[in-house]
């Protein structure tokens, strides 16, 4: 399967899970044109609640890069860089609930799947989210997670990841890196889109479109190791950084911001541990391996994109060289890892025959088994769920190559 082939399937396994309409609105998906309207205007969409025992806050700041030039428009001057910080916090505190992303971006997001006529834009915006903004740290120092989303996806994406992390103990950094999303919103009012995905589009061949994922894989490596120097260093840009632990911190993401998190290890020996929720190596790991930190791969039934049928992971595995494991999910498809299964599952959305793992199973598992790594790793804590099969989890496969 060619690269432009796995990317053309993961945009349709994107749009069957977006289409967050009414049987009415999904009919006319199907069907063709009907007179009846999109989703109401009154639906509404709740992430699943954090699991945790800490109370969720949430900050975003807008970082920038002096030392570098944008690489994908370079007259746009220095890197920028959204992040989102989930963070645990003193029960009781914060104002209003976090947005989930800004109407811009969910418009954006929704027309570069064609679905902007179906989802009003209102519906996904305005998603509920579960942490408090102006929330007050909670006591104690806790790990760094540093989250990197798909190509083309924006961070918001995660969230539900993000606040469990946070609601059990973790500091999460989720990254959105400019121009590699369908839309960012930056302040002043600007929205910027994907140039990057116009390079990758542009390749006259596949070795061409690699090269782009390539850099873009190694580019998110950079900008990972920027947001951690500006959360630890010596002048933090975060009121709260005094509340990370340095000497725990990992790097995890999706699809090409799994294979940005190998990256990053692969250049920054401050990042303890990484986890590749399906995404391609786009920059192999070496036979040299990571130093002998510890790697999750987390990924797919065999037979979906990527998962077990790409051939970076097995290569991947071979050079691993610390604690690893490979599991995949029965069921699943390529944003299985996501927020996107659960929103589709409280409008009654039809099964996607392709991955009819529910959206709640979808997070239950991604929640679960990223938690557990890092609980294992950047917490000393024993995992049992990590040392084979369970009856509680039959979709989760061990694979053992």
């Amino acid at each position: 399967m060619t690269i432009r082939l796995r990317r053309r399937t993961a945009v349709a396994a994107l749009a069957a899970t977006l289409l967050l309409a009414t049987p009415v609105a999904t009919a006319q998906a199907l069907s063709g044109p009907a007179p009846a309207p999109a989703t109401p205007a009154s639906a509404t969409l709740e992430l699943p609640r954090p699991t945790g025992p800490y109370t969720v806050g949430a900050e975003v700041l807008h970082l920038t890069d002096h030392d570098r030039t944008d690489p994908w428009v370079p007259e746009a001057g220095d890197r920028e860089l959204m992040v989102s910080l989930h963070y645990p916090a003193r029960a009781g505190s914060g104002s209003a609930p976090a947005p989930y992303m800004s109407t811009e971006e969910a418009r954006l997001m929704l027309a570069g799947r064609g679905l902007d006529d179906i989802v009003p834009t209102d519906v996904v915006s305005s998603a509920s989210t579960h942490a408090r903004t102006d929330a007050r740290a909670a006591r104690g120092r806790f790990p760094l997670v540093l989250l990197s989303p798909g190509f083309g996806t924006p961070r918001a994406t995660l969230t539900s990841l993000a606040e469990d992390l946070a609601s059990r103990g973790y500091v999460v950094a989720s990254v959105d890196h400019a121009y590699e999303s369908t839309g960012t919103s930056f302040p002043g009012g600007r929205v910027l889109t994907c140039a990057a995905c116009d390079a990758a589009d542009a390749a006259p061949d596949e070795e061409a479109e690699r090269e782009v994922l390539k850099t873009v894989s190694t580019g998110r490596a950079a900008d990972l190791s920027f947001v951690l120097d500006r959360l630890t260093g010596p002048r933090p840009a975060w009121e709260n950084s005094r509340m990370i632990d340095r000497r725990r911190v990992a790097a995890a993401g999706h699809s090409i911001g799994g294979s940005a998190a190998a990256s990053t290890m692969l250049t920054d020996s401050r990042v303890d541990a990484g986890v590749n929720m399906d995404g391609t190596f786009f920059e192999p790991i070496p036979a040299s391996g990571l130093d002998e930190r510890p790697f999750l791969m987390l990924g797919t039934d065999a037979g979906h994109y990527p998962g077990s049928l790409d051939t970076s992971w097995n290569k991947g595995w071979q050079h691993l060289d610390g604690w690893k494991r490979w599991l995949t999910v029965k069921d699943s498809g390529h944003f299985t890892f996501t927020d996107l299964p659960a929103l589709g599952e409280q409008l009654g959305l039809p099964v996607d025959p392709e991955a009819p793992l529910s959206g709640t199973r979808s997070t239950e598992i991604t929640r679960d088994y990223v938690a557990a790594f890092l609980d294992l790793h950047l917490k000393d804590r024993p995992q049992p769920l990590l040392d084979g099969p369970t009856p509680d989890n039959p979709e989760v496969v061990f694979q053992r190559p």
